[in-house]
């Protein structure tokens, strides 16, 4: 199976500031991804989409082949279906490669299961599905648990009662560490513009990561999770930024 990997990274952030380019541990947060990708095997063309300078420079120098993304598919408004299909289409014009596969992987998450992006690409194969994704617990911020407030009076979201984490229903988020998709389905998205999640088709796979062990950088408080969670598990990591 032809596997293309596309590593989105545009330059604009509503959140953090340049957060692909910030500096953690000794090199930045988008090198982290870099070796990911490195470490998958699995991958048969990887390439890096994005509309900053810095990071096509950065890509380049680390050897990836990058892919200068219009202003169009860079702003906070443009979906993930349509800048995949971007890529897919620039890459397969100007080469003889065609995917079979594609698989998104976010610039801006340093920490991911080192199996994550594999176990992605195998499930796809193996099962036949239309998309795989990463999910990790909800932990407590379940909507169980959750409320909306008018004025100071509290409205449940949901009826009934349940006051033991262990006695909720177990539900998971995707944690931004993986996405795989067949080729198919990302060009049946196409066919639906309006919903920017329909090129994850009708049969949607998932497997579990552990609680914390995909961190995703979109705030500051976010890149400081990452650095704790990185010298927690990489102990050459203190020695870096010291």
């Amino acid at each position: 199976m032809n596997v293309l990997g596309v590593i989105l990274a545009r330059a604009g952030s509503a959140g953090l500031k340049n957060k692909h380019l910030l500096p953690l541990l000794g090199k930045p947060v988008i090198g982290y991804t870099f070796d990911h990708v490195r470490a998958s095997g699995l991958l048969s063309k990887v390439v890096v989409s994005s509309d900053s300078t810095e990071i096509l420079r950065l890509a380049t120098a680390a050897g990836f082949e990058t892919l200068v993304r219009p202003a169009e598919l860079a702003s906070a408004e443009a979906s993930v279906q349509d800048a995949m299909l971007h890529a897919m289409e620039q890459i397969e014009s100007r080469s003889q490669f065609k995917a079979d596969a594609l698989v998104v992987i976010y610039g801006n998450v340093p920490v991911r299961p080192t199996a994550a992006i594999n176990r992605a690409i195998q499930m796809l194969r193996e099962t036949g599905c239309d998309s795989v994704r990463s999910f990790c617990p909800v932990g407590k911020w379940h909507p169980a648990w959750m409320a909306q407030l008018a004025g100071d009076r509290v409205l449940p979201v949901q009826p009934g009662s349940v006051h033991r984490r262990q006695d909720l229903p177990p539900l998971f988020l995707h944690d931004g560490g993986v996405v795989a998709v067949s080729r198919a389905s990302m060009l049946r998205g196409r066919a639906n513009p309006h919903d920017p999640h329909a090129f994850f088709g009708a049969d949607r796979r998932g497997f579990e990561t552990g609680a914390g062990q995909t961190v995703e950088v979109d705030t500051l408080r976010d890149l400081y999770w990452a650095e704790a969670v990185l010298r927690s598990t990489h102990p050459d990591g203190m020695r870096m930024a010291s």
